[in-house]
Formats: C-alpha cells, structure tokens, sequence
C-alpha cells in the first residue's frame, strides 16, 4: 500500500500529542477525519498503531516503531521541498544573456555590477551564438535577453533598446592597397570581395554587406562566416574584407589586419533585444540595468 505523506502527518500529530482533539485541532481538521485516516492507515499497514480507551491514548509496539521512520520520512519530504524551491528561485533569478561578438565598451562589466545590486542572489549566464541566428538564441528562446546588431529578423517580435550607436568600419588585411588610409569612402569598396553571415542572418546578413548603400551593384562574397573566428581568420587568409561597429575595432584588433572608418555608411546600432510578451522581472531589471549601464556608452 502506498501511504500518503498526509497520512503520516496525522499519525506523528497524534503520538506527539497522545490526544485526538489536539491532534486535530493542530492539523486544522475534524476530530471524526482524522479517526478515520489513522483507521485507514492502519488497515493498509494491517496494524494497530493506537490503543484508547476513555482515559488515554498510547502507542501500540507498531506506532511506536513507527513513529521515528515516519518523522524522517515527513523530514527528508520537508527537505525535499525547500531544496526544489531554492532551485526554483535559483532558476527564476539568473538570466540567460545571449551575445554573438563581444561587446567590450565595459558594458557587461557594469550590468553584472548593476545587476548584483538590483538581484543580489541573481546570477547572468552568457551564451555564445553563432550568427547564423541573429536573434543571439532570442527566437527560440535558447535565452531570455540579446545583446544584437540591429536590424534583427522578425524584429516586430521583441522589445529592443540601442545601447551604443557607432559607425562602421572596414577590416582589411595589412598589405592591402587601402591598409595605410586613415578613411575610406564606401564606393571605393564596392568591388571588394565581402565576407557574409550565413543566409540565415536575412536583413542583418544585408546590413553588414551594406546592400542599401550599394544603389543596385551586386555584391562580391568571399566567404561566408558564422562568427568572429571564422570572419578574423578569413581576412587574415585574403577571402575578403568585413565591415564592423568602430566600437568593436579595439576588441578584435589582431596582427595583421587593419580596421579603417569607412564614411558614407549609416551608423550601427548594438541593442539590448528582449521578447515582447517577456513580462518578468528579472528581465525588466536586466532592461534598467543595462540602461544604467550603457548610459556612457558612445551615442
């Protein structure tokens, strides 16, 4: 017989208090249900746990033998659920951040800092996306808020807030005839052979091969990267040249190549992304944290 925790409760209820009426008075329960559970409990056991009379109430050699196994299993129960419920809690105050470059721009230092004062048992867990989902594990729900490059696919579907507006750069190889300019215009780039987002990127894939500003002329694809390994490691290698956020030149400087502002081009926009119908407050105060925090960022 499967015995319910309930019934456990009533019958230590019960040996501690060696009185029905207290018994039931404590558990908040008629006198006559609580007889009627401990006489179901004890015909599934097919032992008497009490014997009364008029007088008193006693534990029978069974109740008694009972009683320290029932308070350890009403223990480990009680144990069990304050452990769920702090996992519970746990669960309900880290938040899943998705990023897809590096940000740098100390953004993320200060919204930990922000973020541990406004949750101080909150915890931030940063996932790495490759771009081949511009949403950085937005869209399907791989993470509560992104860190993205706008515009983003079906960008109607979430919340966004710019946290830096930067304008671009191009990213080309030492040797290459425009490495020693200290500018470039975008029309002197259009023959250029690009390196490109996967397809899966749509309108961001557009914007970082500045497609609007092209007035109708095909662009060249060198390679096609799906993160900031892969683009670095494709410049150095001759497959083209890349256009990033002047924000994350510093970040990805590396030997070898050349970062040079490109004029002509519209700024880029690096925005905290949440779902629309995302209501919760640990991302409200994820929202405001970041605010707080990329209120020195450059505008």
């Amino acid at each position: 017989m499967d015995t319910h925790l309930r019934d456990l409760r009533y019958f230590v209820a019960i040996a501690e208090e060696l009185n029905f009426t207290r018994a039931a008075e404590r558990l908040f329960v008629s006198q006559p249900a609580l007889s009627k559970q401990i006489r179901q409990l004890e015909e599934g056991l097919r032992a008497r746990l009490f014997d009364r009379d008029r007088r008193a109430v006693t534990l029978t050699t069974a109740g008694a033998a009972l009683l320290p196994a029932a308070r350890e299993v009403i223990r480990c129960w009680d144990e069990a659920q304050r452990v769920v419920g702090d996992a519970v809690a746990a669960e309900a105050a880290s938040l899943r951040v998705g990023l897809s470059t590096s940000v740098g721009r100390g953004l993320l230092q200060r919204a930990r800092e922000g973020y541990a004062v406004r949750r101080p048992n909150g915890r931030l867990q940063i996932r790495q996306i490759d771009w081949d989902d511009a949403t950085a594990g937005l869209a399907d729900g791989r993470v509560d808020v992104a860190l993205v490059w706008l515009p983003l696919p079906n960008q109607e579907a979430f919340a966004t807030r710019v946290v830096a507006t930067e304008p671009r750069c191009v990213v080309v190889r030492e040797d290459h005839p425009l490495a020693g300019r200290s500018e470039v215009a975008f029309a002197e780039l259009l023959d250029e052979p690009f390196l490109a987002l996967p397809p899966a990127a749509g309108p961001l894939r557009d914007y970082w091969l500045a497609i609007d500003h092209r007035e109708g002329r095909p662009v060249r694809v060198g390679a096609t990267v799906s993160n900031a390994d892969e683009t670095f490691a494709a410049v150095e290698e001759g497959s083209g040249i890349v256009l990033i956020a002047a924000g994350n030149a510093a970040i990805y400087q590396r030997p070898g190549t050349v970062a040079i502002p490109v004029s002509g081009l519209s700024p880029s926009e690096l925005a905290l992304a949440w779902r629309a119908d995302d209501h919760r407050g640990t991302v409200r105060d994820f929202v405001e944290t970041l605010r707080d925090a990329s209120s020195g960022s450059p505008r």
